[in-house]
């Protein structure tokens, strides 16, 4: 395979985990030559030599991040915005720092107060993942055909050349950029991703402690797909919330006065206009997707 062309040849991802772990494996599949420094637990980082998926393991932040040209922040959101000062702090003049956590506009709101000259953040989520998470299921095809969002921390930015060469990057790993608002980012996740995993999760515990029990041996298709997110950690979630508390409120508020409204309606044949409604939709969705991975799993 050609050498992947890129104007980064220093790449230092902080966290190795199944986002952090992916990126590092997809620039290894499409033959990235220049040299990934890992920062993690000793442990993690281990298992992230072992998949060959970087050249250098450095356990302390500050000496991870110096010298790099890019630096990719894939820890969960509580961690991005601790270590966030640090990075500022240490991140070369021309260095790109961006992130992955999947609320932005905490992580956004911090990075304007750090980065005013020098190195530049852009806010960054990819909108792919696993149930599971963790170096071992990192998968370097785990980004290949799907969204990758990008939220500036100022208009203009978009034309910075560190930022064009990082949506160039994110193309040749078969990945399509959309630049959108931190604040229009976290409301339309809340009712796209947040609030379906918490959904999720809801119908997983309700069956659990159902009295009687169901018998599981009755579950098909339809639980198997409504419950898939509820193999979710719970680490990997409640900082998303956290973050994005008055959008999850909202979107569990709808949800909740939606489904007392069907309620009423379950034995007078009126609930026709809302599966027309969600199939038209889900057909709408499944057309937007076009070539890209329309069942990947969920992401945070």
């Amino acid at each position: 395979m050609n050498p992947l062309p890129s104007a980064f040849s220093r790449v230092t991802i902080a966290g190795a985990g199944l986002i952090g772990g992916s990126w590092a494996l997809a620039l290894r599949r499409r033959g990235f030559a220049g040299q990934m420094v890992i920062c993690d637990l000793p442990r993690v980082a281990a298992r992230a030599i072992a998949r060959n998926a970087v050249d250098q393991y450095e356990p302390d932040l500050s000496t991870a991040v110096r010298g790099a040209d890019l630096v990719i922040l894939a820890m969960p959101v509580g961690a991005i915005l601790a270590e966030l000062p640090v990075v500022a702090s240490a991140a070369a003049e021309h260095a790109l720092v961006t992130d992955t956590g999947g609320t932005k506009r905490a992580i956004l709101n911090r990075a304007k107060d750090l980065f005013r000259q020098g190195a530049l953040f852009l806010g960054g989520h990819p909108l792919a993942g696993k149930e599971q998470s963790g170096i071992e299921h990192a998968d370097p095809d785990l980004f290949e055909g799907t969204r990758y969002v990008l939220t500036p921390m100022r208009d203009g930015d978009l034309e910075d050349e560190r930022v064009k060469a990082f949506q160039h990057l994110l193309r040749d790993i078969g990945v399509k950029p959309v630049v959108i608002g931190a604040e229009e980012h976290d409301r339309a996740l809340a009712f796209l991703s947040h609030f379906p995993q918490l959904l999720s999760t809801a119908l997983a515990a309700l069956v659990d402690e159902a009295s009687p029990a169901p018998p599981l041996e009755l579950a098909a298709g339809g639980f198997r797909d409504m419950t898939r997110l509820a193999g979710s950690p719970y680490s990997v979630w409640h900082e998303v919330w956290l973050t994005n508390r008055d959008n999850m409120e909202a979107a569990v508020d709808a949800f909740v006065s939606r489904l007392q409204a069907m309620k009423a309606h379950l034995d007078d044949g009126q609930l026709d206009g809302d599966f027309n409604q969600a199939r038209r939709l889900r057909d709408r969705w499944r057309k937007l997707s076009g070539d890209l991975r329309s069942e990947s799993g969920d992401e945070t």
